[in-house]
């Protein structure tokens, strides 16, 4: 038996999973919303709220994986282990805990996630587009298989970007919360212009997004009469007006929408929506498998040795058959 543990900005997983015949077996997920990357962008350092948090999750996990037979588990931290001062201290703290955790790249990181929604999908030589909207930073991936032609981390996620344009808006306006939304919708449209020319390069035939921000705004998308485990722009668009009701008034959820993501409805879709509009994006599928499930996949082939993650090729990946 096999964990992975994904140490994100927002979220951290945990997967055990046998392994048996080239196939996996999931025997247990957990999520837990930590926000690690909470005011990383800004202060450069994990919060002493936010270091507890993520402690208080990696015990948990911890006593969780002590219940099964695990003969390996592989903890990877991303953008806000990455980026924090003190991620060092958390690092060793987690060790403490019993749990040692590899701090990997964002390319790294990116080459994983393709691996883990690739993981899901039947086998075919299209030309996929993979898009990993996290809490401190973006994964996109054109591929044709293990082959990738553009592999991208990019600094901006839907934690990051609450924290840079949508602090002290508990008593704004509709007029000033809308301001606050366009200007971190185009800031995100700036940001992914930075990959437009990849996208007309290598055109791709599906695209897919993985994570939270994209689990999110698909249900959210479904609750209001649009395709299951699918965005459009034309939808996110639609539901602007109601995106900042939401935020206007503590006490509204929209159908769907989770209490424990409400904060992050608005710089999730500014996210989402610039990426859509700077790519001339008009449609994504909702990928339900992403970086835990690369790792498994990764380590079960390769160990933990993340030294071949920069290379042009990935190994064979583990594939649903048509």
């Amino acid at each position: 038996m096999y964990a992975c543990i994904d140490l994100g900005s927002n979220s951290f997983h945990l997967l055990i999973a046998q392994w048996h015949n080239e196939k996996s077996q999931i025997v247990e997920r957990f999520s837990n919303i930590v926000q690690l990357g909470e005011g990383v962008a800004i202060t450069g350092e994990i919060s002493p709220a936010a270091f507890e948090r993520g402690l208080v999750c990696l015990q948990e996990f911890k006593d969780v994986m002590s219940k099964y037979p695990i003969e390996r588990y592989w903890a990877l931290g991303t953008n806000a282990l990455r980026l924090a001062n003190n991620a060092d201290d958390f690092i060793a703290a987690a060790h403490d805990i019993g749990l040692d955790i590899s701090v990997i790249s964002g390319v790294q990181e990116a080459i994983l996630v393709y691996m883990g929604v690739l993981s899901n999908l039947p086998k075919r030589d299209d030309t996929r587009l993979v898009v990993d909207i996290g809490g401190g930073s973006t994964e996109i991936i054109i591929g044709q298989q293990e082959k990738r032609f553009v592999t991208n981390s990019l600094p901006i996620g839907c934690v990051s970007w609450r924290d840079r344009y949508f602090q002290g808006l508990a008593d704004a306006t509709p007029a000033q919360l809308e301001h606050s939304l366009d200007e971190a919708t185009d800031a995100a449209s700036e940001v992914f212009a930075a990959v437009q020319d990849s996208f007309q390069k290598y055109p791709w035939v599906e695209a897919f997004a993985s994570s939270g921000t994209a689990k999110m705004l698909a249900i959210v998308c479904q609750y209001r009469g649009y395709r299951e485990k699918s965005i459009s722009l034309l939808a996110l668009e639609a539901m602007k007006e109601d995106v900042l009701r939401c935020a206007a008034d503590p006490e509204l959820l929209l159908p769907g929408l989770k209490d424990r993501r409400k904060d992050l409805l608005m710089p999730g879709w500014a996210v989402l929506v610039g990426l859509m509009r700077a790519c001339s994006l008009q449609h994504i599928a909702f990928s339900p498998t992403a970086l835990r499930e690369g790792m498994l996949d990764f380590m079960m082939h390769n160990g933990t040795d993340t030294s071949i993650l920069g290379k042009d090729t990935l190994p064979e990946v583990t594939q649903t058959e048509l």
